[in-house]
């Protein structure tokens, strides 16, 4: 059983490495975001971090978020790529409420120009209160949004729902967010 630090050292350059830099370490993920796992632990060896299949597994089936998937012997990121690929998630029907998690200071700006993905594919939301108070808290002192889901689906925007249960959409529009008082 490994220990808590190496799991997240791991977790972070799986990360690092499936989402946003895979040609770093020399792997190309297909259009998908699929890489064979074997490839993937080869490299990782090659440039110097060597990671056994047994602590890969480990760390997808213990990651409390689901980041990880791996299936016919070839993993990928549920979600949060910056490189370009089609996670191929059908279109579906959101709550009528969903949750985004920031902080203070993006508050002003999300007023203006609503949640737009940055330097992601799209915007993540979370379908419950507690998931986005702890995404926001990561960067400091949570803010929590309500996303009006229910209204922007029937007003023709497209939602899609990761392996994890994070909801996806390409932008939030400042008339479907609620925010605190």
């Amino acid at each position: 059983m490994m220990n808590e630090r190496r799991m997240i050292r791991i977790s972070k350059y799986l990360s690092k490495h499936l989402r946003h830099e895979p040609e770093r370490i020399g792997i190309t993920l297909d259009e998908h975001g699929w890489v064979p796992v074997d490839v993937l632990l080869r490299a990782a060896a090659d440039h110097g971090f060597t990671i056994t299949a047994a602590e890969l597994w480990q760390v997808v089936e213990a990651n409390d978020k689901q980041r990880y998937a791996i299936e016919d012997g070839r993993i990928r990121a549920s979600q949060g790529h910056s490189v370009s690929v089609d996670l191929d998630l059908p279109v579906l029907e959101p709550p009528e409420v969903l949750y985004h998690g920031t902080v203070g200071r993006f508050v002003a700006a999300i007023k203006e120009e609503g949640l737009r993905p940055m330097n992601r594919h799209h915007v993540h939301l979370s379908p419950d209160r507690g998931t986005a108070t702890r995404v926001g808290s990561r960067r400091g002192v949570p803010v929590v949004l309500v996303v009006a889901a229910g209204a922007m689906h029937a007003d023709g925007h497209a939602f899609r729902r990761s392996a994890n249960g994070v909801w996806l959409v390409d932008q939030v529009p400042p008339g479907y967010l609620r925010f605190p008082s």
